[in-house]
């Protein structure tokens, strides 16, 4: 399921930075008592009342300021604002209404996104201040939350308030039927190509140029194959060249594009070959838990031979060997050529992403796995797997029940994956193990 985004804004040193972390419950950005240090949104998933609530903490946003810095902040800002379903307004209750609110206020309500004004640094039990009263001359249509960053108190009515205003699950579950796909990669590797091959249409910008596609941008489409939302992302770049703060979020954004998806199609540039960056980009993916297609484009203007495919699969089988589930595909979205296999293939890892094993049929392949390969055993102690059972799809997890965790090595869980997957196939989906030790009562 999709989660709402909310994000804090506001001017400098009014305890955003602060807030974030008190709710999302760690020291996550950094705080300090000095305008302009949180210069990068930070992006950080939490849970309330049982709902996700993605939150972003922003620079804070000096609107007539001409200071390159400032700038780019303000520039953040404003794209964290479009990002966001909810839109958090820091004050300052001791510094009291500044010209500054004034104008962000005004940026604000021009976004048309619900906007929550939030009243920091009221410290104290009882009566409000004078100044709260102050800023209600904003003019917003909700009220004022009094709040402290500091303390936490009214940190819970301020995250009931997010719930609701932000978009309720049957908004973001409207696209439930269809197949959610994240295309990821390099900047200029062809991922709108891509995409305007696939649907027929010229949808996306299209440009030998990189970072063209600042945003993810959905496209809906349906054929003879089923019903898909592209989601075509800003390419990734190298953290350490990511100097343009525009290109900060566009990595931010396709992270997200990559939490929401059921599908990743991870393009990598066949003139280029596999590099460093790309299995980055797969990682992402990976760790996400995401079904994967390896999609190996530029495929025509790759001198070739016989062993053309072969020894480019070695590359990068040996480059992602964590990701050895993953269907390899080599095609032109410039000719189009084999572009028509890739809807099987999207169908087909996800539904391998979807499939459930019941706990009769688990076991069955657990002792037959164990009977051919024993459990590793240390200082006489041999490690006993009682059961396991699948918790839950997307990916596919299961929980196995032992004597002992410690016991439980790596490779013996590479054994029994190779075992599940021999069996059951889970090809283009990570899988993952829980871990629980239980008491040996025989």
């Amino acid at each position: 399921m999709a989660k709402p985004v909310a994000a804090i804004v506001g001017r400098p040193n009014v305890g955003k930075s602060t807030l974030f972390n008190k709710l999302v419950g760690s020291r996550i950005s950094i705080v300090e008592d000095t305008p302009g240090v949180t210069r990068d949104r930070i992006l950080f998933e939490m849970e309330w009342n049982g709902r996700g609530i993605y939150l972003i903490d922003t620079g804070g946003i000096e609107p007539n300021s001409e200071d390159v810095l400032l700038k780019q902040m303000r520039e953040q800002a404003m794209l964290a604002i479009e990002m966001a379903d909810v839109i958090l307004f820091m004050l300052d209750v001791k510094s009291g209404l500044m010209p500054e609110d004034r104008d962000i206020a005004m940026m604000l309500k021009m976004s048309g996104k619900p906007i929550l004004p939030i009243v920091n640094k009221v410290d104290s039990v009882g009566d409000l201040p004078l100044a709260f009263y102050e800023f209600y001359e904003l003019g917003f249509e909700e009220e004022l939350i009094p709040l402290s960053s500091l303390h936490g108190t009214g940190t819970g009515d301020l995250l009931d308030r997010i719930l609701e205003l932000a978009p309720s699950d049957e908004a973001f579950g409207e696209e439930e039927d269809w197949v959610r796909v994240a295309v990821i990669g390099k900047p200029n590797v062809g991922k709108s190509s891509i995409v305007n091959r696939l649907i027929g249409e010229e949808r996306c910008i299209v440009a030998d140029m990189a970072g063209t596609t600042r945003d993810a941008i959905d496209t809906r489409f349906e054929n003879e194959f089923g019903k898909y939302v592209f989601i075509d992302t800003a390419g990734i770049r190298r953290q350490s060249r990511v100097e343009d703060r525009l290109e900060r979020f566009s990595v931010m954004r396709a992270k997200l594009a990559i939490e929401r998806s059921d599908v990743c199609l991870i393009l990598i540039d066949a003139k280029e070959g596999i590099t460093e960056q790309d299995e980055k980009i797969a990682g992402l993916a990976h760790e996400a838990g995401k079904a994967s297609v390896i999609v190996v484009n530029k495929w025509d203007a790759v001198e070739k031979d016989t062993d053309s495919v072969k020894q480019y699969t070695e590359k990068i089988v040996n480059a992602l060997s964590y990701m050895q589930y993953a269907p390899l595909c080599f095609l032109s979205a410039k000719t189009g050529q084999r572009v028509d296999r890739l809807f099987p293939l999207i169908n087909e890892v996800y539904e391998q992403s979807v499939l459930r094993i019941s706990t009769g049929m688990l076991n069955d392949v657990l002792a037959d796995a164990t009977a051919r390969v024993q459990p590793p055993s240390d200082k006489g102690k041999r490690l006993k797997i009682y059961y396991w059972t699948q918790l839950s799809i997307q990916p596919p997890t299961f929980v196995i029940f032992c004597n002992s965790a410690e016991l439980f090595h790596f490779s013996y869980q590479r054994y029994l994956e190779n075992q599940l997957r021999s069996v059951f196939g889970f090809r283009g989906t990570p899988i993952r193990f829980i871990i629980r030790q239980k008491e040996d009562t025989n």
